[in-house]
This record gives structure tokens, C-alpha cells and sequence, in this order.
């Protein structure tokens, strides 16, 4: 299955994410011929390997610049960038402003939040929810992100014993996505979690779920570096509701980042819960004599 390749390609990004080394050599320890590797990964994140690198390389660079004390040349040769100058020019073209200026105005809103802790911080487009959400909290992470400046983060503040669980959600409206096969993606990384994934759910006016999955069937658990999770669903013309997000199931802590939606063909498989097998043409054993 292709997901499981971009995930062995993730999971050994992030291992070795600091490190110098060329397209060739990650291929050479994944398994992969590189050309494989480069198409797979392409296809299912919609970005090329130096992509992701680079990307992920600046996120650790702008948390190397906000809580610690390394000079911007020292975090530029650790991130085998090349100069200070083409470190800076990638860095401006992310974060909209040099990384010295980001260092300073970062640290400013920092402590101003942290004079402010005692206020309830909202993720704008976010709930909290689930069958016992007074067991979780749901927040923003400025300390912990896949790429950009933040991530959501959904823990457990509680003793979230078994089938109790919280979600950070959001619902939009199916009118824009009638008739299309849809595919939900997103980075998700996970300390000490008992079960975890992310969702989608599509209702019909009637409030009834008419296509779902959770990851039930391929979970993530324990404790997990950022990888790439992705759920597919049809969207009949009777939908009227879309509603996904991060699911957590008992205890731990999971951190979401780079939700997106984009249409796919059918070629794509369906990961939808809900599909009922195929029913047989004719009723079958209607005397009860076979075993």
C-alpha cells in the first residue's frame, strides 16, 4: 500500500532530518529505488521529497530561533544550509520576515502570552468534543509543530478510562464537494497514547452518517514522531455535512498539523467504514440442511 511507503519515507526523514545526506542514501536504507520513492511520495503529499525537507528543516529552525540561544549562522550550518545568506533567503520565503526579526518579534508575543496564561486560549474553526471532553484539553502549540509556527494539540488532563474519548473538530458545509471523492490528510505525532487517529464523517439532512472512518482499523499508538495519515470518502449528492478531526481514545497526547482536502479520482480506494458487502444475487440454504 502506497500510505505505508510515504510513512516508512517520513518516519526515516525525521530520523535523520539534521543529517547530509541525498535523495540516494535515504533510498538506499529505506528499500526503495529512489525513482519509486520520489513518485509515491509526490503523489500521496502532493510534495517532492526536497520539499518536505527543506519545509520541516526551517520549522526546527524557527524553534531553534525562539528557545534557544544559537546565532542564526550556527543554526544555518546545522541545518546544512549553505551560507547564512541562503539560509535567510529560505527562511524569509516560509516566515514572511528574515529570521533575526522573526527571533525578536517571536520572543515578544511569547511572553506576552505567558503574562496571559490564566486566559483561555480558542483555536479559531476548533472544538472540543466527545463522549467526556472535561477529560481533555485542546489548544495551540507554539512549541511543538509540523511546519508553520504551530500545531494543534488535543491531551488528556484526566483519568480517560476505556471508550472514553475527546475530539478537536470542525464541520463545514458538503455543498462544494456533492458527487467527488474526497481525501483528508494531515501530519499527526502522539506521546504515550493509548489509541489514536484522525476522522471524517459526511451526514445526509437527516443527520445520518452516511460515510465515516476513524482509523480504527489501522490506529496509531504509543509514542510517534510526525507522520502523514490520510482517510478517503465518497460524497453523495445527498450530503449535506462534513465533519473530521483528531480522535483520542484514553490517555496521551497528539499533535495535529497541515490538515488539507483535496479531491481524488476513483482510482484512490475508499477508506469508508461503512461500505456494506456485496450481497448475494440469489437467497441461499432456504431449507436449512446446509452446514
Amino acid at each position: 500500500m502506497y500510505s505505508e511507503v510515504t510513512r516508512d519515507v517520513i518516519s526515516f526523514l525525521e530520523e535523520h532530518l539534521l543529517e547530509e545526506w541525498q535523495l540516494e542514501d535515504y533510498a538506499v536504507q529505506i528499500g526503495y529505488s529512489k525513482f519509486h520513492l520520489s513518485r509515491v511520495f509526490k503523489q500521496e503529499t502532493g510534495m517532492n521529497i526536497g520539499e518536505y525537507i527543506r519545509k520541516r528543516r526551517l520549522a526546527t529552525a524557527a524553534m531553534y530561533l525562539l528557545y534557544s540561544d544559537e546565532s542564526i549562522i550556527q543554526i544555518a550550518f546545522e541545518l546544512q544550509f549553505q551560507s547564512q545568506e541562503a539560509f535567510t533567503r529560505s527562511f524569509k520565503e516560509v516566515y514572511q520576515m528574515p529570521p533575526g526579526k522573526y527571533r525578536k518579534l517571536m520572543r515578544t508575543l511569547q511572553r506576552t502570552e505567558e503574562e496571559n496564561m490564566g486566559e483561555q486560549k480558542l483555536i479559531k474553526g476548533w472544538v472540543l468534543s466527545g463522549s467526556h471532553p472535561n477529560l481533555y484539553e485542546m489548544k495551540a502549540d507554539n512549541q511543538v509543530f509540523h511546519t508553520g509556527t504551530s500545531s494543534g494539540l488535543l491531551a488528556s488532563v484526566g483519568d480517560a478510562g476505556e471508550g472514553q474519548f475527546g475530539t478537536m473538530m470542525q464541520s463545514f458545509s458538503a455543498e462544494k464537494w456533492k458527487g467527488k471523492r474526497i481525501k483528508v490528510s494531515c501530519f499527526l505525532k502522539t506521546e504515550e497514547v493509548v489509541k489514536c487517529g484522525a476522522w471524517c464523517r459526511i451526514d445526509n439532512a437527516s443527520s445520518d452518517m452516511i460515510q465515516f472512518d476513524n482509523m480504527d482499523n489501522r490506529p496509531i499508538q504509543g509514542t510517534t514522531d510526525w507522520n502523514y495519515y490520510f482517510i478517503v470518502l465518497d460524497v453523495p449528492e445527498d450530503s449535506v455535512s462534513i465533519h473530521f478531526g483528531v480522535l483520542l481514545i484514553g490517555t496521551g497526547k497528539v499533535w495535529a498539523d497541515g490538515f488539507a482536502f483535496e479531491e481524488v479520482d476513483q482510482s484512490v480506494p475508499s477508506t469508508n467504514m461503512l461500505a456494506q458487502e456485496q450481497l448475494p444475487l440469489d437467497p441461499i440454504n432456504l431449507g436449512f440442511e446446509e452446514m
